[in-house]
């Protein structure tokens, strides 16, 4: 008994690493904040325009700057100290998420302006993310990188459990004004936690960011199937069951912004219990097939949400698909880690940042628009079941990644 409760408890020996501890509290803390303006910028511009489809239209203007500043931000992470990047950007988000404040003060908040400082985040979490990836294998030993990883992906969850359904109930209590300063608050958190690291200078060798070393990332990347692997199965996955957009239409019908927190909130509840019960996940030996059938757990609970008429069973098929994706994630992590040379560790997590931002930004989209041709639930289902095929696709054309085994590397 006692082993098979080790082997379900997280495992959190990676805290015993100062730099480490500090990066993953004062991240954790910002996070939140950040996800309680996820859910407020969507539900001022449903408030505004009434329309899934311009919300949808959010992640075509945050998936552009991500697609034009991802490379440079792997670039970027290879060479310069990766820790003070992501405090420069930091900074940069808290003046942005200022902005949304005062744009919510005005007697007539205006749009454009959303839809502007949204992108503007984008592109600074594009320049942002590859540096944070980076980072954190710099930090921990190498026999820690899995449990790091599920410790990061723990971070993550919690942020997006009790982000939104804090932010709904501020949207609610306070408005949207006093939702953003909330998280303008937060970001005093990172900063000191950020300030408080000893610098990680570049890797041995690390260059000036160039169009070479991008095309040199480029290269590594389509010469290892298994990243290929990781990165065109959660394209498929995110892409045709991404719902997201849809959820202010879906929380109208349901009750509201006190609903739409808990939409939002529901798939990092499943995370949550997915991340905290995941030290088995270290002894898996083939992570690519477990990112496959993850994927498919995803697919198969948007197709139940879809159907779900009460707001109990879309929260809880929610928490399904949310408890699939974390561990998608672990195990892709898990690959990443092991495959990829630190020299090359920023350029790889832009490519990497890519297909995970582009599957979701425009998967809002496409729900958005068969939303608007149909129905939403034509929308929700239809996106699970091509979801599902998708990743049977995958398991059939992508033998080496499906077939991968961690151990014998």
């Amino acid at each position: 008994m006692p082993d098979l409760l080790k082997l379900a408890m997280l495992d959190t020996s990676p805290l015993r690493h100062r730099d480490f501890r500090l990066l993953f509290s004062g991240q954790l803390i910002s996070f939140l904040g950040s996800q309680i303006t996820y859910v407020a910028v969507p539900y001022q511009v449903y408030a505004l325009t009434h329309s899934p489809l311009v919300v949808g239209l959010l992640g075509v203007a945050e998936l552009v700057p991500v697609l034009t500043l991802s490379l440079l931000g792997g670039a970027i992470a290879d060479a310069r100290d990766r820790r003070a990047v992501v405090l420069v950007t930091e900074v940069a988000f808290a003046v942005l998420s200022a902005l949304l404040l005062l744009n919510a003060l005005l007697p007539e908040p205006m749009l454009w302006a959303i839809f502007a400082i949204a992108a503007a985040q984008a592109g600074l979490f594009a320049l942002q993310r590859p540096a944070l990836d980076a980072l954190m294998p710099r930090l921990v030993d190498r026999a820690d990188l899995t449990a790091a990883g599920s410790l990061t992906g723990l971070r993550g969850t919690v942020g997006m459990l009790a982000g939104p359904a804090v932010g709904g109930v501020v949207i609610v209590v306070a408005g949207l004004p006093a939702t953003y300063g909330v998280d303008v608050l937060t970001f005093g958190a990172s900063l000191g936690a950020l300030s408080l690291m000893r610098p990680v200078p570049p890797p041995e060798g690390g260059e000036r960011p160039s169009i070479r070393g991008v095309l040199e990332g480029l290269r590594f990347a389509r010469s290892r199937p298994v990243l290929i692997g990781t990165y065109v199965v959660d394209i498929v996955a995110m892409f045709f069951g991404m719902p997201q957009a849809l959820f202010p239409a879906i929380a109208e019908t349901m009750g509201g912004p006190t609903v739409l927190g808990l939409l939002y909130s529901a798939p990092a509840l499943g995370a949550l219990l997915a991340t905290a019960t995941s030290g088995w996940s270290t002894h898996v030996h083939r992570p690519g097939l477990a990112v496959i059938v993850a994927a498919t757990v995803w697919g198969l609970a948007i197709i139940g949400f879809g159907l779900a008429s009460t707001p109990l069973a879309a929260v809880a098929l929610l928490a399904l698909a949310g408890g699939a994706d974390a561990l998608s994630g672990i195990f892709r992590q898990a690959i990443w880690n092991h495959t990829v040379p630190d020299a090359l560790r920023g350029r790889l997590a832009s490519i990497e940042m890519i297909s995970y931002m582009s599957g979701p930004a425009l998967g809002n989209t496409e729900s958005g628009l068969i939303a608007g041709a149909f129905s939403v639930p034509v929308s929700v289902i239809s996106g699970g079941v091509l979801c599902v095929l998708g990743c049977a696709v995958c398991a059939v054309l992508l033998p080496a990644f499906r077939a991968y085994d961690a151990e014998s590397r």
